[in-house]
């Protein structure tokens, strides 16, 4: 259950950090993609036109409303904050069908797809229409 508390949301993101460091790439994905998708669920929180305005990865947990872009975004973050090499290049990306998924082992595994699976293996082709990496400033 996602806890109402942002200080326990905090944690909770903290303990996944750490927990998914020391994984296999694809079980350490299926972690963060499960985890995410126990977030409140909530229509259009987030547009890409708004992209400079995004929260960052504090002020999304703090917000705690998430549409499938927002839990994207999330998705992107965390895995942006592990250092782990095998991970650097996950990218968000707004498909030509609308799907806000994250991309990471050059394009191997699709996460924010579905709750509790990851793609590993390209689905057919999608036209990307935007893309966001996330650099940690």
């Amino acid at each position: 259950m996602w806890s109402a508390d942002f200080a326990d949301r905090l944690e909770s993101w903290s303990d996944l950090r750490t927990r998914v460091q020391s994984l296999d790439l694809e079980q350490a994905l299926t972690v963060i993609n499960h985890w995410w998708f126990g977030t409140p669920w909530r229509p259009y929180y987030l547009h890409w036109d708004d992209q400079p305005a995004w929260p960052d990865p504090w002020q999304l947990l703090s917000d705690n409303v998430y549409c499938d872009l927002a839990r994207g975004l999330g998705i992107l973050y965390t895995i942006s904050l592990l250092d782990r090499a095998d991970m650097a290049d996950a990218e968000l990306v707004l498909t030509e069908a609308g799907d806000n998924l994250v991309q990471v082992a050059k394009e191997k595994y699709i996460l924010n797809w579905k709750n509790d699976s990851i793609l590993n293996n390209k689905p057919k082709a999608k036209t990307i229409r935007r893309l966001k990496r996330y650099q940690i400033q």
